[in-house]
């Protein structure tokens, strides 16, 4: 196959599928509308910090693995990755805070102080996650492009079929009793984007990927993992064009013929877009639209975020590399995110300082702090609300510190549904793309494939596997898999 392909996008699924159709011998070019490459895991530096501006917990290192080992590479030939203990810590009420270790018997034990007989709980519980991760992670989302609902039946899915009847909260509950447990076992699939009331059973495997293989950190943040994927797509001789918006999307006969990119027309035979899948199709003809706005308003949405990158001029105390404060209710937050969508009365909150790892991402003596509430998409987005939130998780951070910060404060910037919007064209200013609900799994997601367009593919967390980094990488193999089966004439 020697075709010339164009990508739309350069967030994860992107820069693996160029990487991928680069291989086979065809001509790709990814076209990025900002300056800098990796969509939402674009880096921020200012004042000499180095801030991660969207993903920032590395899980599921074998997946990593796998996508170079495809190109006879390893993750350390392009970056260097360090394994937290603790992988985070979480923060409750009443001075309590519980860190999350680096092996399941640290864990296990942590568990046991808490609520006795809880260990063995938490054993069998992972033994089984660990199951769920072979079958969802090593296995069937590589076999899986979500055009039958029979790549969902094998032997191994049949005889889990009982985790895809029940969710995750009715299966943390059953045998932990202590909210503060329940809470850590349930937090892993907001990575999916879901409540855990509304989410399968068999994504557990999040658990194991927690507990089981740890949390790491690449030595200069998440864009190491970026910088890795290009440096591997230029060897194989992927072009990268930045500040090139892509406006319209031209066809003949139902299908494309190329890219209107800053007014300039750009012939391809093959587009693929990682880009917002709505936003994609609007680039078309109505007639040319697979999916219509009565479709996506249906859809139940990841959250969006509200993000402060912060420096402060001294170190903090108290305080680990990743961190969740959860120390107001947990329902009440989900309640105002999927069924009552509003701003959050007392928000969770994520904070993410890498500087307590790599201390050449702040300046000698200084800490970098990324802050993360989860917020229902299509909020109301203005400066006063900003100022309000930062105010609230500013206090949380004092308490939990033990010290005051706000004038040590030297650096701030924020971002949230307006940015997600204007920056990466996302539908409703989401931050993850769809929930991994049951009926938005595999094949109930929007293809990759186009049914109108013969030649225009998708990839990304609005389509299979789903939300979240690992899922990104795998979506890029998919989709140039497709494209090599439907393509090779």
């Amino acid at each position: 196959m020697n075709k010339s392909i164009s990508i739309i996008g350069s967030g994860f699924s992107s820069l693996s599928a160029a990487c991928y159709l680069a291989k086979q011998g065809n001509k790709v070019t990814v076209f990025e509308k900002n300056n800098e490459f990796g969509g939402r895991a674009r880096q921020l530096k200012a004042k000499g910090f180095t801030f991660d501006m969207g993903p920032s917990f590395y899980w599921m290192p074998d997946v990593f693995e796998n996508f170079f080992n495809d190109f006879n590479k390893k993750t350390s030939d392009y970056y260097q990755l360090t394994k937290l203990n603790p992988g985070y810590s979480v923060y409750f009420n009443d001075n309590n805070t519980i860190p999350i270790e680096d092996s399941l018997e640290k864990i296990c034990e942590r568990f046991e102080r808490i609520e006795a007989g809880s260990s063995d709980k938490l054993k069998k519980f992972i033994h089984n996650a660990k199951d769920n991760y072979r079958v969802a992670v090593l296995d069937m989302i590589y076999k899986m492009p979500g055009e039958s609902p029979l790549e969902l039946i094998t032997i191994d899915t049949i005889k889990k079929v009982r985790y895809f009847l029940t969710n995750i909260r009715r299966e943390v509950r059953k045998d932990f009793k202590n909210p503060m447990l329940r809470a850590i076992l349930e937090f892993p699939v907001l990575f999916l984007g879901a409540k855990p009331s509304d989410t399968p059973a068999f994504y557990n495997f999040m658990n194991f990927a927690d507990f089981g293989l740890g949390t790491f950190q690449p030595k200069n943040g998440f864009y190491d993992v970026v910088q890795g994927m290009i440096s591997l797509g230029k060897s194989l001789g992927v072009s990268y064009k930045n500040n090139s918006d892509v406006k319209k999307i031209i066809t003949k006969d139902n299908k494309l013929v190329g890219l209107e990119i800053n007014e300039n027309f750009i012939e391809c035979d093959i587009v693929i877009s990682g880009a917002d899948y709505n936003f994609t199709e609007k680039l078309l003809p109505k007639n040319l639209r697979q999916y219509s706005e009565n479709y996506w308003n249906k859809r139940t949405l990841a959250p969006s975020s509200l993000l402060f990158y912060v420096g402060f001029n001294k170190k903090l105390n108290n305080i680990e590399h990743h961190n969740l404060i959860f120390d107001t209710d947990f329902d009440q937050h989900a309640v105002e995110i999927y069924d009552d969508p509003k701003w959050p009365t007392n928000p969770l909150l994520y904070a993410s300082f890498t500087s307590k790892t790599h201390k050449h991402t702040a300046p000698e003596g200084c800490e970098n702090g990324v802050f993360l509430i989860p917020i229902a998409p299509n909020l109301e987005d203005n400066q006063q609300i900003r100022d309000k939130y930062f105010d609230i998780l500013i206090n949380k951070l004092e308490k939990i510190t033990k010290q005051d910060l706000t004038d040590n404060i030297i650096y701030q910037e924020s971002y949230c549904v307006n940015d997600f919007i204007n920056d990466y064209n996302s539908y409703k200013g989401n931050a993850y793309g769809l929930a991994n609900t049951l009926f938005q799994t595999a094949f109930l997601r929007p293809r990759l494939k186009s049914k109108k367009v013969s030649n225009l593919y998708f990839c990304g967390q609005l389509t299979v596997p789903g939300p979240g980094v690992p899922p990104a990488l795998v979506s890029g193999k998919l989709v140039s898999d497709l494209v090599m089966k439907y393509e090779e004439n």
